[in-house]
């Protein structure tokens, strides 16, 4: 295992694609570089597949789940092998800690515990093979048996983000996998380490073959795994202007799809909370993938009368922030995940001055940090909800305190936007917080804090996506229902007889 700072990527066959159980040399020998977040140098240099590459994965997808074992298999078969690819990636920890942080930013210390995360979500999934209920008995109106019965969607399509890709890697595969499905899983271009290790932690527990298939590919290449009419089902997780694309395309031919999007998600301050320790939870939180995080609270809404005072307090918590190295244990927030990155947040920054929001904190670079793509926590205040920095997703660790008039305007702030991903009501009461909580149009609520819990189902409301990861909720969509009306019942259900 790499040491902290060591900058050999700790993977084997980056010149290649696992597809259909196989290490296969590409079409074509485009490659694609990865460029480290931290010292702008080159990290890693992966195959770049093109759609002779994509076919292969689709068509290695498809046999394996239209003739292959997998499907076919108990799901107390398949959650031996979900357990077995969590010991696997918890081995792998040291390495995932090691990519993370120079593909998106994260620092090393977040990175660590990645390999836990994954190993959860695919034991949690694994757990549910003798407990979910895959098939039901039921009684028809009309007399006979009945048996609503849960299978396999067919071959799933996973599209991988960069700003946690073993994270979402897993909430994507342990519920496809337990279901029968199977899987080509298409890293990022920017964060195509976690794939290479998923797929070598499926051959050293003998995943069959075509079961789950990886490559790292663009977005032309993208869209034919989206197209293709092989492929059953999408499941995306990344921006709202990408996922209305797939779901365009995925409605021209009734392809199912899951959609994980964007976010614009508010904190409402209510007049009982503490300032001080308000702006301090929300600094801290906002400094997590340095502010790439789709369900951050980046909409600071709160009182007139309070408002200076939030922004005052804020300012004071994130302009404290020490950013830098993220193998520094000093560090608490790392650069951005790439120059692009960085040029983007700065326009929105340079958008929200324009717009005359007063700029509190930070705004502009490091100046102790001649490389790397940082950039300064910055807080603005007297924000027009209106505003561009208000309602587009700026990625990245920019905060806007927006003024309500009372806690009815607050929730009405709150909702005035296309997004519904998650939010956050900061209150003494908790009547208080469920009742604005239960005002609030978006996927998650936490109480006095970021809070989630993925066990619980991820998702948002209105554009921030379709459907849920997580939970229960999170192996529905990889699932047909499909209702059996028989004569009599089964053997197995021989006592449910009339």
């Amino acid at each position: 295992m790499a040491l902290a700072g060591d900058a050999t990527a700790p993977i084997r066959h980056a010149d290649r694609f696992y597809i259909g159980g196989q290490w296969l040399t590409p079409s074509s020998p485009a490659t694609i570089d990865v460029i480290d977040s931290h010292t702008e140098e080159l990290y890693l240099t992966v195959a770049e597949a093109q759609a002779a590459d994509m076919d292969l994965a689709i068509s290695a997808a498809r046999e394996a789940f239209d003739s292959g074992p997998w499907p076919r298999l108990t799901h107390a078969q398949r959650a031996e092998y979900l357990r077995a690819l969590g010991e696997e990636v918890s081995e792998r920890s040291g390495d995932i800690a090691q990519m993370w942080p120079r593909e998106s930013g994260v620092l090393y210390a977040v990175a660590s515990g990645a390999a836990a995360g994954a190993r959860h979500t695919f034991e949690y999934y694994a757990d549910l093979a003798g407990t979910f209920g895959w098939e039901v008995p039921h009684r028809p109106a009309r007399g006979g048996f009945g048996l609503v019965v849960k299978e396999p969607v067919g071959v799933v399509g996973a599209i991988i983000p960069w700003n946690a890709p073993m994270g979402l890697i897993s909430m994507k595969l342990a519920p496809a996998l337990i279901a029968g499905c199977t899987v080509i899983l298409k890293s990022s271009p920017e964060a195509p380490g976690e794939g290479y290790l998923i797929s070598e932690a499926a051959e050293a527990v003998g995943l069959p073959a075509g079961v789950l298939n990886v490559l790292t590919a663009d977005r032309p290449v993208s869209e034919l795994l989206v197209r293709d009419s092989r492929v059953d089902k999408i499941t995306f997780t990344g921006s709202t202007a990408a996922g209305r694309r797939i779901a365009s395309l995925c409605g021209e031919r009734i392809a199912r799809c899951t959609l994980e999007l964007g976010g614009k998600s508010a904190a409402v301050i209510l007049d009982d909370a503490d300032i001080e320790t308000t702006a301090q939870s929300l600094a801290r939180a906002e400094c997590l993938l340095s502010g790439q995080v789709c369900a951050s609270l980046t909409r600071i809404v709160v009182s007139r009368p309070r408002h200076d005072e939030m922004v005052e307090a804020l300012a004071s918590a994130f302009s404290k922030v020490k950013v830098g190295d993220p193998f520094d244990p000093a560090s608490q927030m790392g650069p951005l995940a790439a120059e692009r990155q960085r040029t983007r947040v700065e326009g929105y920054i340079a958008k929200g001055v324009e717009t005359g929001a007063t700029l509190a904190t930070g705004g502009g670079r490091p100046k102790d940090l001649d490389r790397g793509w940082y950039v300064e926590p910055t807080v603005f205040g007297n924000v027009d909800n209106s505003s561009v920095i208000a309602q587009e997703e700026i990625f990245g660790p920019v905060l806007s305190v927006i003024p309500a008039d009372d806690e009815r305007d607050a929730v009405r702030i709150a909702n005035d936007t296309i997004y519904g991903l998650h939010g956050a009501v900061f209150t003494t009461d908790v009547e208080r917080a469920r009742d604005v909580a239960g005002q609030m149009r978006t996927g998650a609520i936490g109480h006095n804090g970021f809070k989630s819990d993925f066990d619980m189902g991820h998702g948002g409301f209105k554009q921030s996506g379709i459907g849920r990861e997580g939970g229960i909720d999170g192996l529905l969509p990889f699932l047909e229902s499909k209702a059996m009306l028989l004569d009599t019942p089964t053997a197995r259900y021989a006592d449910a007889a009339p």
